[in-house]
């Protein structure tokens, strides 16, 4: 008898835990969200801030990364939660003067850009699988180096879109300081 009273008891005490929890305590203010300056990830980042972008194109981008590979840095921007648009630079040095510029880098198509480094050309770039049509800037600078900036869109976006960002991705290659990196 004492054994089933026992095991009533530890049955009522289990049972009494069931039921709806009470709300967990408030742990203080939600944490404050500091967004890092594009420079913030090194590498060719450094030669990109957000605000200027934005200015400059019109897309605001929250997230940059930064690679280097061999002698060549790079920097991609995007959007927080969307791959696309994205914008990447790449800045690599090199010893071509502006006939080899425009014999071997220029791609087969490319339109000549004045008032920008040595030499200067900009591109249509074909959409690919994932992503939409795109603008892609080429320059040689003054401090011998190739600098490319490439504006791909999202899915759907049409050439004339991109072929509209051209003078905009122009300009803020100009602003771009490759003697920095």
């Amino acid at each position: 008898m004492r054994r089933r009273l026992c095991l009533v008891g530890v049955g009522l005490l289990m049972l009494s835990g069931c039921g709806e929890d009470p709300a967990p305590a408030p742990l203080g203010p939600a944490p404050k969200v500091v967004r890092l300056p594009a420079s913030a990830a090194g590498g060719a980042c450094q030669l990109l801030e957000y605000k200027v972008v934005e200015q400059a194109i019109g897309t605001q981008f929250e997230v940059s990364a930064a690679s280097r590979h061999g002698k060549t840095d790079t920097c991609v921007l995007r959007a927080e939660a969307d791959p696309r648009p994205e914008l990447a630079l790449s800045v690599t040095p090199t010893t071509a003067d502006a006939a080899i510029f425009a014999d071997e880098v220029v791609p087969s198509g490319g339109k000549s850009v004045k008032g920008l480094g040595k030499a200067a050309y900009q591109s249509a770039v074909a959409a690919a699988k994932g992503s939409g049509v795109g603008v892609e800037i080429g320059w040689l600078t003054g401090d011998k180096r190739l600098a490319s900036l490439r504006y791909t869109f999202p899915t759907g976006e049409d050439r004339a879109t991109a072929d509209a960002l051209a003078p905009k991705l122009v300009a803020l290659a100009k602003k771009i300081d490759t003697s920095s990196l």
